[in-house]
């Protein structure tokens, strides 16, 4: 069993950044493929971002890539989402997740089994 708890939302102005941070507790946090998800109100749930296992792989939506970037402590049981050059289509909950997803099926939120609670990121134009 994982528990995550997102943090670091919060409003900003377009071009603006924030790091949110993903702290899970339990110990296998370092076996799961960990990933970000985000939902715009009226709109389904989109991948953003996922990191391997060791943090030795990441993988990006084509909308984020070159200005968000996931990285993860697993010393500290934590992932992060560095959002940069935020756009106000950017404004959604933010969630993270984990999981044990086949290389394939990584941008599917299917594929994990642990959510967050989620954090607001809204981005005012």
């Amino acid at each position: 069993q994982v528990q995550l708890v997102e943090s670091g939302g919060g409003l900003v102005q377009a071009g603006g950044s924030l790091r949110l941070s993903c702290a899970a507790s339990g110990p296998t946090f370092s076996s799961y493929t960990m990933g970000w998800f985000r939902q715009a109100p009226g709109k389904e749930r989109e991948f953003v971002a996922a990191i391997s296992w060791s943090g030795g792989s990441t993988y990006y939506a084509d909308s984020v890539k070159g200005r968000f970037t996931i990285s993860r402590d697993n010393a500290k049981n934590t992932v992060y989402l560095q959002v940069n050059s935020l756009k106000p289509e950017d404004t959604a909950v933010y969630y993270c997740a984990a999981g044990r997803p086949l290389y394939s099926w990584l941008r599917s939120a299917s594929e994990y089994d642990y959510w967050g609670q989620g954090t607001q990121v809204t981005v005012s134009s």
